[in-house]
């Protein structure tokens, strides 16, 4: 192993390696469905507590049990990109399930279906998000795999952001028409599709499927290391800090914003984030990863303490910003590491597994959020956000001085 890699020197990546078009291919994809995705999020817990009179409590429920449903597929569907050497059937199949229930969303008449619809598109999500970020290690050299993970983060994000813009639009242009807003949704996630279709390639495999035998064995388990298990665990700790971006927009509502200008909170959470991720990812091929992964943690108890104890506009936007910052200070670099640290042959299986613990964190954290906002309302949701963040940071500074959590 190299010294950078062992972390005594900062890494370099040289200037002469360009981009994969693979990358920028991928970049397109979590873009559109990004906007896709949260033209609905952006209005849906407004459309789940005013319209359907659901509470914050089945708000953090809906939430969690639809990302922690993504989180149990993905191991799945990483280990058989892995067994059978192909990822982009496995792309196809998880945002084409996504497309079909966009038009659940507007014809929506209660809870249930609502219920039905996300938990669907989660197992999409599921299907699709593993063997994605282990094709883009796939394609990537490894001296640019923080700029690539980064680039992609920062399009995904992009389209984050365009999605609540595009919905506030809606909902002013047509007085607050909620099921106008999801039914718009329908059209990128059809372009998704249609770019995966043609515009995405894959390295043939390099090992007969016949042969290969199935990741999710203890024998190809234990293959994956110590320092892509505290990566994962880190993660799966910070994400009980952060927990649903449901509850930025709560947080919104709880100071009075209208519901039309709600998106908003998501329109700057997620233009920070697009605009720290790429860079950020450049950044940690050079200086090294842990030390941004350091910084981000910082910022993101700034950020809930701020959404705690802020009771302005501009008081909450500024934490919702900060939010935004510790996600491009982290997101992509975390998954960079996951992709340094899985072998090649067990990537896919590396990521869904890293997902699912991640996912399983996300429940819990919807419904302690849930919780604690309809008993005690935002000071102590985003007060115990900045107290795990805290936890999270000590636990990483000190594991990270005699460990194999890798410093790269």
């Amino acid at each position: 192993m190299s010294e950078a890699e062992h972390g005594t020197i900062p890494n370099q990546a040289p200037p002469s390696i360009k981009m994969p078009r693979g990358v920028i291919a991928l970049g397109l994809v979590s873009l559109f469905m990004d906007v896709s995705s949260e033209l609905i999020h952006s209005v849906l817990p407004l459309f789940l507590t005013s319209l359907l009179g659901v509470s914050a409590l089945w708000v953090g429920i809906v939430e969690g049990i639809a990302e922690s449903t993504a989180a149990i597929v993905k191991i799945f569907s990483g280990a058989i990109s892995d067994f059978i050497g192909k990822r982009k059937p496995l792309l196809l199949l998880g945002y084409g399930l996504a497309l079909l229930t966009r038009p659940l969303f507007p014809l929506s008449q209660g809870f249930g279906t609502i219920l039905f619809a996300r938990f669907v598109d989660r197992i999409g999500k599921g299907i699709r998000v593993a063997p994605r970020d282990a094709l883009l290690a796939d394609i990537t050299p490894k001296e640019i795999r923080g700029a690539a993970y980064g680039l992609r983060q920062s399009m995904d994000t992009v389209g984050a952001f365009l999605g609540p813009i595009l919905a506030m639009l809606i909902m002013l242009g047509s007085h607050n028409n909620f099921r106008l807003v999801f039914w718009l949704a329908l059209l990128p996630a059809l372009l998704v599709v249609l770019i995966i279709w043609l515009a995405i390639d894959e390295p043939a495999p390099k090992a007969d499927p016949v042969r290969r035998p199935f990741p999710l064995r203890r024998d190809q388990l234990s293959r994956l290391s110590p320092a892509f298990w505290s990566v994962t665990v880190l993660s799966s700790f910070l994400t009980l800090a952060r927990f649903s971006d449901a509850f930025l927009i709560l947080r919104g509502d709880s100071i009075h914003l209208p519901a039309a200008y709600a998106p908003t909170i998501l329109i700057v959470m997620n233009a920070v984030y697009a605009l720290a991720a790429w860079p950020a990812g450049i950044l940690s091929d050079r200086i090294g990863k842990r030390r941004l992964l350091t910084l981000g943690i910082a910022v993101l108890i700034v950020a809930d303490l701020l959404l705690a104890w802020g009771d302005s506009i501009p008081s909450v936007f500024l934490g919702a910003s900060l939010w935004g910052l510790h996600m491009g200070l982290s997101q992509g670099i975390l998954t960079a590491l996951i992709a340094d640290e899985a072998p090649a042959e067990l990537r896919g299986t590396a990521f869904g597994m890293y997902n699912l613990l991640s996912g399983g964190a996300l429940l819990l954290a919807s419904v302690i959020a849930g919780y604690l906002w309809k008993q005690h309302g935002p000071l102590l949701t985003f007060s115990a956000g900045a107290a795990f963040s805290t936890i999270a940071l000590v636990g990483f500074l000190l594991r990270g001085n005699r460990s194999s959590l890798p410093r790269s």
